[in-house]
């Protein structure tokens, strides 16, 4: 593993740099870790919080309704003074909740408060779920805020069922970019789809609360976690040779998520992916470079990778790569870059074995799944295999049957976390 530390920041690059002769893949996984000192280098931008909150008709079940208000006033509580914030109610359609007087946010202090929470006393669940138009108020608000570090949750506890999921796509597509959006799940009915697509495109993460009574904690955590992300975003540059071409840029670690289409062409054989902000924590990301082979023996420079905040580098890896026709080198392969296409593909089986579950194809989804088992053991990734076994039965020969009744809320347990990664474990772990 090569590794550069400059004030504030580390960048590691994994990777077994030895090809076999003629091979044009090269793999590799940058990990990048931050302190809090670096957020000095470039002063924070005005924040924004936005609270979407569900309030269908099937809310009023099971005291969903009274916890989520209750978990949005302990929201307001935790957002810093100052900051600006918006509450929206989510239905059919999207209604700006607080502020009330056309404008689009209000600063957090307490008048605004106390204001907030008498409006959301107000309110009553009724009506259906359109998270689109959700989504397409929430963009409004953030596009009054330009430069803004926006971040919204948005709770819900059923399926998008009031419009089509062309509608949620193109709202997506407007909206990436402009906030990061935390997704949560409450009680056992709603769609672990629908959050897996807006997370994933917002750079957020999603997650099921199954008690209506954890919500309050877990608003307050996405609250405080917003508000450790205090180094602006981040800027993630690749620069490959002539002849090369990125194939894949993939955040691996803590949670799965696709970058490579979010590219920007920056100039010759040079692209720039976005990182989001960051709190003072470590992120891995799994790259994976074609170029054109050379003789054994050759060396080249496969990609040149630096970490920037705005256009200041901040630190720089390289990825290599080297012909040989030793079959002891080239069937190397890396810890770190075994153990996340793993992980990937752990997430696949999980989510495929559910789908065909759903379907009826039971004989798919024990494949499926029995594939997930195997994965999360190597792994070690024990909270998803804890997970799996609310959804399949291992006899002490290693069969794995699915089994007959599953609670939903395992399942879509199961389902939502499936994206969440494991690290790689210490060797001999």
């Amino acid at each position: 593993m090569s590794a550069a530390e400059t004030a504030g920041i580390s960048i590691a690059v994994d990777q077994n740099e030895f090809l076999a002769e003629g091979a044009r893949v090269v793999d590799a996984v940058l990990t990048v870790t931050t302190g809090a000192e670096l957020a000095a280098i470039a002063p924070l931008p005005p924040r924004l919080e936005i609270l979407i909150i569900d309030c269908s008709g099937s809310m009023g079940n099971k005291r969903k309704f009274e916890n989520a208000l209750g978990a949005t006033r302990t929201a307001l509580d935790e957002i810093p003074d100052g900051t600006a914030f918006a509450i929206i109610e989510g239905t059919e359609s999207a209604r700006m909740i607080y502020p009330t007087s056309g404008e689009r946010s209000a600063p957090a202090d307490r008048d605004h408060r106390v204001a907030a929470r008498r409006a959301l006393d107000k309110l009553r669940p009724d009506g259906g779920t359109a998270m689109g138009s959700w989504l397409a108020l929430a963009r409004e608000v953030a596009l009054a805020h330009p430069g803004a570090q926006a971040h919204a949750i948005l709770l819900t506890d059923g399926k998008n069922e009031h419009e089509t999921p062309e509608q949620l796509a193109t709202e997506l597509d407007r909206a990436e970019g402009l906030f990061v959006c935390d997704c949560r799940g409450v009680g056992a009915d709603w769609a672990a789809a629908d959050l897996h697509k807006i997370s994933a495109k917002l750079s957020g993460d999603a997650d099921m609360v199954a008690d209506p009574k954890d919500l309050a904690s877990d608003f307050a955590a996405m609250m405080r976690s917003s508000a450790a992300r205090v180094i602006p975003e981040l800027t993630l540059r690749v620069w490959t040779p002539a002849g090369a071409r990125v194939r894949m840029v993939k955040q691996v670690s803590p949670v799965l998520e696709e970058l490579t289409r979010r590219r920007a062409e920056t100039g010759a054989q040079v692209g720039e992916y976005p990182l989001s902000s960051w709190a003072a924590e470590e992120r891995e990301y799994h790259l994976q470079i074609e170029l054109e082979p050379a003789a054994p023996g050759r060396e080249k420079l496969a990609a040149r990778l630096s970490v920037l905040a705005g256009d200041e580098v901040l630190g720089q890896g390289l990825v290599r790569a080297v012909w040989t026709t030793d079959t002891s080198l080239s069937t190397r392969i890396s810890t770190r870059v075994a153990h996340y296409t793993g992980q990937v593909e752990l997430a696949q089986a999980v989510q495929e074995g559910l789908a065909a579950r759903r379907n009826g194809d039971l004989t798919t989804a024990t494949a499926k799944l029995r594939r997930a088992v195997e994965l999360a053991a190597a792994s070690g990734h024990e909270s998803t295999a804890k997970l799996l076994r609310g959804v399949v039965e291992v006899d002490g020969d290693g069969t794995v049957k699915l089994r007959g009744q599953v609670a939903a809320a395992d399942e879509l347990a199961l389902d939502i976390r499936s994206t969440k990664t494991a690290r790689v474990r210490p060797e001999g772990g």
